[in-house]
């Protein structure tokens, strides 16, 4: 039996490199890597992803 790290079943976050690619933040790769380990995309160059989605609060 192999031992080793257990890898998330969900798949890394797909950044816009485009906007990424002046940022300071993340260094222009579009995501961080938080405490845990895990990939998230970055905060000051990626957009929210519920933003996109127009919940019950989008309506004027």
């Amino acid at each position: 039996m192999a031992y080793g790290a257990h890898r998330s079943p969900l798949l890394p976050p797909h950044p816009d490199l485009t906007l990424a690619r002046d940022c300071e933040q993340c260094l222009g790769w579009g995501t961080v890597v938080t405490r845990d380990g895990e990939h998230e995309l970055c905060h000051a160059c990626q957009p929210d992803p519920a933003d996109d989605e127009g919940g019950a609060g989008s309506r004027p």
